[in-house]
């Protein structure tokens, strides 16, 4: 099985993605790699789609909002930052905008005068560290290979920052089986009581919704599109019976059901 996922080498999304499969590709953004899945150029991406400090990662959901595809596996992995540079006076620290949130208030307690550069990703923060001795990297401390110095370590404001990663595949592979179900909900309609209605599908059948996140539709502004996490697989009929409620609420937009799956935790 081949993947691809946000590179260059050396990601967490790398990390996540080498649970997945043994052959890794890389891209630079997640609309692309979701892109690569829908049209066929791989079996399977991984998308980081939430962190614990920052939340949801929004260009992952609109891109799974956006293309014909379908989520098999759910990846957790704990993330270790960690500052890297070639010596320890520089002007700037470069890493991944989700990353240098993580690592704002350490930033700013110990580098407060250091500028901020947001990159495609950390491993391309750490390339620019070994590029120009004036930057800083932030990425697990595995990446400082022989010619970055570590400058110090769990850099990260919170230290049970961890990643969810969606395993995206061709919507061919979508499945009722697991113990997890991602759907997107498009009502296309805007009444008192239409939130209300979605989320009674699920309290009225004692369904958890461990997320939900709603999204700018782009049709028009104040127009909102729903990510629901649900704690159930499309095999059991209390969801499927939810599913159907939710498909006859929003019968004038689309209800997108990624499918069911399951989670594993990846700890190196």
């Amino acid at each position: 099985m081949n993947a691809v996922t946000l590179g260059p080498a050396g990601t967490y999304s790398h990390r996540a993605a080498s649970a997945v499969a043994a052959e890794v590709s890389f891209r630079e953004s997640v609309t692309a790699i979701v892109d690569a899945v829908a049209a066929g150029e791989f079996e399977r991406g991984v998308v980081p789609i939430e962190n614990s400090i920052e939340g949801s990662v929004t260009e992952s959901l609109d891109a799974l909002a956006e293309y014909d595809v379908s989520v098999t596996r759910e990846v957790v992995t704990p993330i270790r930052h960690a500052l890297l540079a070639q010596d320890d006076e520089f002007e700037v620290v470069a890493s991944h905008s989700q990353a240098l949130a993580q690592c704002r208030n350490w930033l700013e307690a110990n580098y407060p005068d250091a500028g901020l550069e947001a990159v495609a990703s950390t491993a391309r923060g750490v390339e620019r560290a070994r590029e120009d001795a004036r930057i800083a990297g932030i990425g697990h401390p595995d990446n400082a290979g022989d010619d970055l110095r570590i400058l110090a370590e769990d850099i990260q404001d919170r230290t049970s920052n961890a990643t969810r990663f969606l395993v995206v595949a061709p919507a061919s592979a979508r499945t009722d089986a697991g113990g997890k179900t991602t759907l997107i909900v498009y009502p296309n309609a805007n009444y008192p009581g239409l939130l209300l209605e979605l989320l009674e599908a699920f309290a009225d059948r004692n369904l958890n919704l461990s997320r939900i996140e709603s999204r700018p539709s782009g049709e028009r502004l104040g127009d909102y599109l729903f990510h629901f996490d649900v704690d159930a697989g499309l095999y059991e009929d209390h969801m499927a019976q939810a599913v159907g409620d939710i498909e006859a609420i929003a019968d004038k937009g689309w209800v997108k059901v990624l499918g069911s799956y399951d989670t594993e935790h990846v700890l190196e």
